[in-house]
Parts: structure tokens; sequence; C-alpha cells
């Protein structure tokens, strides 16, 4: 076991290097329960990949779901940071001093893989530009990045690259090897149903699972995906399915085995707004506790946008889920 002395720690802190960084990787695994976090957390902060690092080392998340939108800005691609442009949600009567404030609205941009720059709207120019510099950017820049997280101590669970109907053949098989120079083999998608079926070969060939993330999505949807291949498998929002008007604790105790990782936030039925964790209508307790007395072995990721910035929130989801497991 490592020690360390009271100066130690204060060579650490003027070094600037994070204290999970010096110990370790970090880990955020509580009562056997695996919590991680979705990027589009960081929608509207204007943090890239190295801010992201940093916050996760800084709140003590070990896992990530990574939007392409993060990694590809980074990398100098045509895309801009998720939310940028966009008012955040502290410009909806949000401010500090009116109590807790409420996150993301459903509908909004933040809510949308279409708004959030998927498809780039009707503009075909900038369509083809991403679609040029996906093509033309070497895998290498794709296993730096890799191996940035892990350096950094996060685990990059999986890529969330939205395929959709505008992506041509070379592109969906160049999505597949990026995925795998980052190092995983799961991609989430926030993809219409139609697009599947073209997905199939390339997820084969690169032995790599697509999970169908829902908005609105239901579980017709998910069982037709599922259907054409085992390769395809379900990302589940607990908070979008609920407002959907779904089960989300019989959809996971039914279909568990085939659920890559869930994206937990909290929200009001019959598509209400998100909510901070524990003030919406979701059973996100509930969830929570089924995970940890099913062991079911994957990650739960924190999908939330508050006015106090990605540290603050994000420390208070990570606890609400602590305080859940530990004591419940």
């Amino acid at each position: 076991m490592i020690s360390y002395s009271r100066r130690d720690f204060g060579r650490i802190t003027l070094a600037g290097i994070p204290l999970a960084r010096c110990l370790g990787a970090i880990h955020s695994t509580i009562s056997g329960v695996r919590i991680g976090v979705q990027s589009a957390s960081f929608t509207y902060s204007g943090m890239g990949v190295d801010g992201i690092i940093k916050t996760l080392n800084d709140v003590g998340l070990a896992e990530i779901d990574v939007m392409s939108e993060h990694i590809e800005n980074y990398l100098g691609g045509p895309v801009q940071l998720p939310g940028t442009g966009r008012p955040g949600p502290w410009a909806r009567g949000n401010a500090a001093g009116t109590g807790r404030a409420k996150g993301v609205t459903a509908g909004t941009p933040a809510s949308s893989g279409a708004a959030r720059g998927r498809g780039f709207g009707a503009d075909p120019a900038a369509r083809e530009a991403l679609r040029k510099w996906r093509l033309g950017i070497g895998l290498d820049k794709y296993r730096e990045v890799g191996k940035k997280f892990a350096d950094g101590g996060v685990k990059f669970y999986s890529y969330n690259l939205s395929f959709n109907d505008t992506f041509t053949d070379e592109e969906i098989d160049k999505g597949f090897q990026m995925t795998q120079a980052l190092g995983t083999s799961i991609i989430t998608a926030s993809s219409p149903l139609s697009v599947f079926p073209r997905l199939k070969p390339f997820a084969e060939k690169y032995n790599v699972v697509v999970a169908l993330h829902n908005h609105t999505t239901g579980p017709d949807e998910f069982k037709a995906a599922m259907s054409l291949s085992e390769k395809f498998w379900v990302n589940l929002d607990v908070g979008h399915f609920f407002a959907s008007g779904y089960d989300p604790l019989a959809y996971l105790k039914e279909h568990h085995s085939r659920i890559t990782n869930i994206h937990i936030k909290d929200r009001k039925k019959n598509q209400g707004a998100e909510m901070p964790f524990g003030e919406g209508e979701t059973p996100l307790r509930e969830v929570l506790l089924l995970l940890k007395k099913e062991r079911y072995d994957f990650p739960a990721c924190i999908e939330y946008v508050g006015p106090a910035g990605p540290a603050i929130e994000l420390s208070k989801c990570l606890q609400y889920c602590k305080d859940v497991l530990t004591f419940a």
C-alpha cells in the first residue's frame, strides 16, 4: 500500500497533479455498482478532452461514454463542442439563489442527437467537410486520444458515434476503425433504426457491439434492432425511457444481458423536465438498487447538465448515487 506524508501531499498539490492520478487509477464502483459519466454532461461548458479528464479526476469518476464531437473537435475536425453557440441552462431562469437549478429540459437542443451537430442540419457542404475529414485522418491520432484517457486514469468505455442515413459505407467502416483505435469495442448510437441493417456487416467484421440509445425510442425499436444481429445491443437512458412512458426497471430485469451501459438522469413523466437527481419522478433510486442487488456488470453513466458547471453538478450526482447505494 502506498502511503504519503503531509509534505508529500503538499508537493502533489503544488505540482498540480490530481490526487486520484497520484494514487493510481480512479475507482468509482460503489457497493458493486460501476458509476461512470456520459460526456454530454459537459455540454455548454466549453471543455474539451483535457478539461474532461481533469474534471473526472477531481470528481472521482472512472469510466466514460464519450461523444464523437468531443473527440473530433479535439483532433481538429470541423465539429463544434456540444452546446457551442446555444444558451446554457443558466440562461433559462435558473440563476443561483432560486433554489437548486433544473438541468436541460427534454426537447431542448442538448436532448437531440440531430441538434447536437450529428447531421449538420441541411448544410450539405458542412456534412461533406466532416466526411472528408473523417476519411482522411490517421488512426494513430485516435490511438493517442485513447492513451490520453488511459494515462489520465479514466477508462474509455464506449464511443458515442451516432450513425445516420447520411453516412457512406466508407465512413461507417472508418467509424468502426476509429472505435477500435480508441481502445473500445462498444459504440453507443443515437441512430435511426433504418441505418442498422447497413451497420450489421461492419459490426460483425470488426467484432464491435453497437448499442442503440434512446431519446423517445421504446422497446419495439430495441427489439427490432437486436433481432438483426447479436452485435446490436441497447444503451438504455432510464430517464428518457421513463419520460416516454416505459418502465426502466422491468426492461433492465428482462434485457440486462444485452445492455452495454445505462445513462442515468432524473426526469418527470410524460416527457417532463429533466431535474436534479432525486427531484424528478424517474425511479432512479430503484434503478441503482436493482443494479446493486442483481450485480449487473455494466456502468451507470451520469448524464446531467446544470448551471453550476460539470465539476459541481457531477459531484452532486455522484454523491446522490453514493448515498443511495451506501445507506439504502
